[in-house]
């Protein structure tokens, strides 16, 4: 399937229908009545969400239809369980098990060996996650995970990050027109109201490590070691002035990354 054609896996694209808020939250109500129409209207409503998440994997040399297939599980999965009484549009709780699903599918055909005990840590995670997602209608935080699964919060760690492939925060994973879901709205923190805090962290840490060997240094004997300008420049055999030329502009550099 390419993205300049219309059909995938015998479904024609431009035919799918598009639900309103309303349309699905009305769905989603009488698929919990046991209503197994409604049930598959839903799903025929929101096959454009499962291609607007497959395509974050096009650059995996993968079968499209496959992974539409399998993106497919993840989407009835969430309409399944989803509770349409909690105060969360579908989409948002949708798009990580359609995401959890593929990955699943990826991990478990990935030519990247992991040893089998952490592949095992892995796939109890995933299965932990899913169950509390679908008791608890969010994600849990990773101590949560250790908790259930009563193992060491980097066990559970370690295992997952080594079935994952990296991805930006900033990668979109679904948009509805003006309505745009990006990995960062699935791991923000809004307990403590400081859920940029780490991301600043983040790119404090990224910008430190972009700088000359020498800026460290003067940035380090600065602020960590405490010496001033001029015992800086003893150090390192050069002038005050330069220092202060090379910390200023080192400065200036962090601050932009923010």
């Amino acid at each position: 399937m390419h993205f300049n054609k219309v059909e995938i896996c015998g479904v024609d694209t431009a035919k799918l229908p598009v639900l309103s808020e309303e349309q699905k939250n009305e769905l989603l109500f009488r698929c919990k009545q046991g209503d197994a129409h409604a049930r598959q209207e839903m799903i025929n409503g929101n096959l454009r969400l499962v291609l607007s998440v497959i395509q974050k994997f096009t650059n995996r040399g993968e079968n499209l239809d496959d992974l539409f297939q399998v993106g497919c599980i993840g989407l009835i999965k969430a309409i399944d369980n989803f509770d349409p009484n909690q105060n969360v549009r579908f989409s948002t709780y949708g798009v990580p098990m359609i995401i959890g699903e593929i990955r699943r599918y990826l991990r478990d055909n990935n030519a990247i060996r992991v040893s089998r005990s952490m592949r095992d840590t892995a796939y109890r995670a995933m299965q932990c996650k899913e169950q509390f997602i679908n008791e608890h209608q969010r994600e849990p935080t990773m101590d949560e995970l250790a908790a259930l699964m009563e193992t060491r919060r980097e066990d559970v760690v370690l295992a997952l990050e080594a079935i994952v492939d990296p991805v930006s925060l900033y990668e979109p994973v679904y948009s509805d027109g003006g309505d745009t879901i990006y990995v960062l709205d699935q791991v923000k923190d809004n307990k403590n109201g400081t859920e940029l805090d780490w991301m600043d962290e983040l790119s404090i840490r990224d910008s430190i490590r972009s700088l000359g060997e020498r800026e460290k240094r003067i940035l380090h004997l600065r602020f960590l070691r405490g010496k001033t300008q001029m015992e800086v420049a003893k150090e390192i055999g050069i002038s005050q002035a330069q220092v202060s030329r090379l910390e200023k502009g080192a400065l200036e550099h962090i601050k932009d990354s923010l």
